[in-house]
């Protein structure tokens, strides 16, 4: 393990994240809205403890195995979100405890949306501001970790799609090296996020709002700048707006570098976990709005169309704006989109959940072992775009599908543990671990009147959801630390 190079990269990460605190420092100035000290004092101390760490080591510069790249991933969440924290401890408005600030930070860095905080119409514009920005930087550390950097350490769903296991590309790196890969990432999430705040500022948004929207929705966090989130404006058009990119951040990213590179947008519906990813929101969006409209939940048909396809895609690709109360909408709706979740965004995106590409597997996996049943001696190809996977693919899957059930499991209990109850609990579990954001029951609005320790266990599988299970644990084994 190269623990010196290691603690100067951590000296690096805490020293140019401090500088996302200057855009902050900025807008409290803009709007003399109180909140200046908080951050600049926030500012100083990052910058120290960066330089700190940075100064001994400076002159190591050892190439990082696999096992410290793990280290760095995990090191790199972890480390910013608590860093992410200091700006929500300080500030006096509002006033949180060091665990809401770690959660609000984590919840904000992994894009998942779920919040301590209530009354925002109310707080400073710096602080409204710096949460939609946490989500953006979080949303840009998540494609460049899902594409350039987890298939080198041979994990994630981007894994799948490896050159030695044949998949719709021929290469796990868009670029030959990392460097290039996370420069041509960076243009393609800037310039989702630039054309996105001028669409909501053009649909009626002010360039607050729309700035701040533009950076949840293309990192598909689900932080608002009002407590009613996208509801405040109600508006049909600025919903479709937010639609139409949370569908683009969705996608694999690596979709649409080819886009860009080769000028053409042929190669999209060729993807097969795209199709897939497109198939299931437009069915749950079908569903949700006509129980919306024959259950009388919205008396006009367009309102229960534009309603539910909003609803449906939001909850689907774990962005978790919302419009309206969806969690006290009647019947199975509620838990449906809370299930679709589990399905999310396609890897190489900014979505949480399992990835489309993981649930596409199991179910051709599942639907295998029927045929063999009726076949036995038959030797049945498991094919995503016309190319067979591999057996250690097919195996992958299914080792990450136990423990995210078994992660699942054993955190729901915990919360259960502590006095939640069984709706809240699973609700919570669903949306943290999947990076959704909103649940059900007492955490339908917000997470502000749930105990600390479930605070933390939801930070926990916030953390896990991120870096998709097997990051994290192979850091907490044992074996990891053996020579």
């Amino acid at each position: 393990m190269q623990f010196l190079t290691i603690q100067r990269i951590l000296g690096i990460l805490l020293g140019l994240f401090s500088l996302s605190l200057l855009p902050p420092i900025a807008v409290s100035l803009f709007y003399q809205d109180g909140s200046t000290q908080a951050f600049v004092y926030a500012f100083i101390l990052l910058l120290a403890i960066g330089f700190i760490f940075w100064f001994p080591v400076r002159q190591h510069r050892k190439e990082l195995k696999v096992r410290d790249g793990f280290l760095v991933v995990v090191m790199f969440w972890v480390t910013l979100s608590l860093s992410g924290a200091v700006p929500f401890f300080l500030t006096q408005v509002p006033e949180m405890s060091f665990t809401d600030a770690v959660f609000e930070s984590v919840s904000g860095l992994t894009t998942t949306g779920a919040t301590v905080l209530t009354n925002l119409d109310d707080l400073p514009k710096a602080v409204l501001f710096y949460r939609q920005f946490l989500q953006w930087l979080g949303g840009m550390g998540i494609v460049v970790l899902a594409v350039a950097i987890l298939p080198l350490l041979g994990v994630g769903g981007m894994q799948l799609y490896r050159a030695e296991t044949p998949g719709p590309m021929k290469d796990s790196k868009l670029t030959p090296r990392i460097t290039e890969t996370a420069k041509a990432l960076w243009y393609i999430y800037l310039t989702l996020t630039v054309l996105c705040a001028i669409s909501y500022y053009l649909a009626g948004m002010s360039w607050f709002d729309a700035i701040g929207h533009s950076f949840s929705t293309v990192a598909i966090g689900g932080f608002s700048t009002h407590s009613e989130s996208i509801g405040y404006f109600n508006s049909a058009t600025i919903e479709m707006v937010a639609v139409f990119f949370m569908l683009l951040a969705g996608m694999n990213f690596s979709l649409h570098f080819l886009a860009w590179r080769h000028r053409s947008i042929s190669h999209y519906w060729g993807d097969s976990e795209l199709r897939t990813y497109i198939l299931v929101l437009v069915v749950i969006s079908l569903v949700t709005a006509a129980y919306l409209f024959f259950t009388r939940t919205f008396d006009e048909p367009w309102a229960a169309i534009h309603h539910g396809i909003f609803q449906a895609v939001s909850i689907g690709t774990t962005a978790g704006f919302t419009t309206t109360d969806y969690y006290l909408w009647p019947g199975f709706l509620p838990i449906l989109l809370l299930m679709a979740s589990y399905i999310g965004g396609c890897a190489g995106s900014t979505g949480g959940g399992m990835k489309v590409i993981r649930v596409m597997l199991l179910f051709k996996q599942g639907y295998r072992e029927v045929i063999r049943l009726i076949h036995p001696n038959a030797i049945i190809a498991i094919k995503v775009n016309n190319k067979a996977m591999s057996s250690k693919v097919v195996g992958a899957v299914w080792g990450f599908f136990a423990l995210y059930v078994f992660s699942f499991s054993f955190m729901h209990l915990l919360l259960m543990s502590t006095g939640l109850d069984i709706v809240t609990s699973f609700s919570a579990v669903t949306a943290c671990l999947n990076n959704l954001g909103p649940g059900l029951g007492e955490v339908g609005e917000n997470y502000s009147s749930i105990n600390s320790t479930s605070k933390w266990v939801l930070c926990m599988a916030m953390l896990l959801g991120r870096l998709e299970i097997f990051t994290l644990l192979v850091v907490l084994t044992p074996a990891f630390w053996r020579r």
